[in-house]
C-alpha cells in the first residue's frame, strides 16, 4: 500500500487534524517523507467530495465546498434527530469526567465514537480543546450552553455526581493498572474487564 493512502486512511478514521511528526511515527516514517505524500495525495482527490486540509504540520480530511449545499441538509437533519443511546452515553461521560479524550470515552463504552463525538459537536453541546495530556489529541468537554440546557450551574450539581465521579476513577486505576500488566498496552475496551 503506497504512503499517500495510509495517510488517507489514517485521516479517514482518526476523523480530527493529525500533525506530521504523529502520522510519520505511526508509519515509521519520516515527516519529510510524510509531507510529501500529503502534498501527493491533496492533488489526487482534488476533484472528489473530501479533500485533504493542511493546515501548518497538521492534516486533516473535510468535505468539498461543492458537497456544501449536500452536507447542509444532511447535517439540519442530523440536528432534528434525537441524540439516541450512544450519544447520550457520550454526553454523560464527558460531563461527569469533566473532559475527555476520545480515547478514554471509546474505552469506557467500548465502542468506536467518531460519528457520536462529532454529532455532539455539531449540535454544540460539547466542544474541542487541545489536549493538556502530552500535546495529543484533543480533549472534549460540555458547552456552556449544556450545563444551561440541564439547568445546572456547574458539573457538581449533576445527579450523584460523586459517586459517578468515583466509579470513573476506579475504572481509570483499573485500566492504569491493566495497561502495566500488558506492558503498557491498554485494553481495547471496556469489555475486555468482563
Amino acid at each position: 500500500m503506497e504512503l499517500k493512502t495510509k495517510i488517507e486512511a489514517i485521516l479517514f478514521y482518526k476523523a480530527e487534524p493529525i500533525s506530521f511528526r504523529e502520522i510519520a511515527k505511526m508509519l515509521a516514517v519520516t515527516r519529510e517523507e510524510v509531507a510529501e505524500a500529503v502534498f501527493l495525495l491533496q492533488d489526487e482527490i482534488a476533484n472528489r467530495g473530501v479533500i485533504l486540509i493542511q493546515n501548518g504540520e497538521e492534516a486533516s480530511l473535510g468535505t468539498s465546498k461543492d458537497a456544501s449545499a449536500l452536507i447542509e441538509d444532511i447535517r439540519r437533519e442530523e440536528l432534528t434527530r434525537d441524540l439516541g443511546k450512544a450519544g447520550l452515553e457520550t454526553l454523560a461521560v464527558i460531563l461527569y469526567k469533566g473532559e475527555a479524550s476520545r480515547r478514554e470515552i471509546e474505552y469506557i463504552r467500548g465502542v468506536n465514537s467518531n460519528f457520536t463525538v462529532r454529532s455532539l459537536l455539531i449540535r454544540g453541546l460539547i466542544e474541542r480543546d487541545e489536549s493538556s495530556k502530552g500535546g495529543r489529541g484533543f480533549l472534549y468537554k460540555p458547552t456552556t450552553e449544556t450545563l444551561s440546557l440541564l439547568g445546572i450551574q456547574k458539573l457538581k450539581d449533576l445527579p450523584e455526581y460523586e459517586s459517578v465521579l468515583k466509579e470513573f476513577e476506579n475504572f481509570s486505576k483499573k485500566e492504569e493498572s491493566d495497561a502495566k500488566e500488558n506492558g503498557g498496552e491498554q485494553p481495547n475496551t471496556a469489555k475486555d474487564f468482563q
